[in-house]
């Protein structure tokens, strides 16, 4: 049976406890049938850029450095995160500054791994089942690599997903797997001219990941 740490544990590690209020629902929404339509086609387009397509999350391979912030209704924290994917590999790294710690989450072909926690490594089958059992703390790793560069995750393993455009035709909101998934900063990548999120929230229930990307890189 894994050990449980607990949110308490994982708040202590990040070294910023507190609740976060729900995000405010998305203005200046596209709301005109051919406007819709160009923002779907300039989507699909930007998402084929991306390398994407009808792949899973974790291709092609990628990095982004930032900050994140999770709260489950009760309890929340904050720190730096890492976030590596390709090859079949994810690796996501959450720190805190203040105390130096961190943990390290690797799902592989091999399985996951847990590591940085009391009584760990702890190892799982599958990433978001094996931080929800250890943790308390209910984060869709799997989709959060589609999620994280403006891009539904395959239909098979979240459900199909719906899409909410601004007026600037940039997307807005993903609605998929009972998550809410919205984006109110993008940037264009320095090499493919790609716009990639630099801000994301990401909400389920009273469960929130929301986060700021201060760079993408390419592996």
């Amino acid at each position: 049976m894994i050990q449980r740490i607990g949110v308490a544990a994982l708040c202590l590690l990040l070294a910023a406890c507190q609740s976060m209020p729900p995000a405010a629902a998305p203005t200046n929404v596209l709301v005109g049938d051919a406007q819709v339509r160009a923002a779907k086609l300039a989507q699909k387009a930007r998402i084929a850029a991306l390398g994407l397509g009808q792949v899973a999350c974790d291709a092609p391979a990628w990095t982004m450095l930032g900050r994140v912030a999770l709260s489950n209704g009760k309890d929340g924290g904050s720190g730096r995160i890492e976030w590596t994917q390709g090859a079949g590999r994810t690796e996501v790294t959450l720190s805190a500054p203040v105390t130096r710690q961190s943990w390290t989450l690797t799902a592989d072909a091999d399985g996951v791994a847990l590591e940085g926690v009391s009584g760990g490594p702890l190892r799982g089958t599958d990433a978001g089942q094996l931080l929800r059992q250890s943790t308390g703390w209910e984060i869709p790793v799997a989709a959060l690599g589609c999620w994280l560069r403006g891009a539904p995750a395959e239909s098979g393993a979240m459900g199909e997903a719906s899409s909410v455009f601004g007026i600037d035709t940039r997307l807005l909101r993903i609605e998929q797997g009972g998550w809410v998934i919205d984006y109110s900063n993008w940037q264009p990548d320095p090499d493919s001219g790609v716009e990639l999120p630099t801000r994301i929230n990401a909400e389920q229930a009273s469960n929130r990941v929301r986060l700021v990307v201060d760079r993408w890189d390419k592996q």
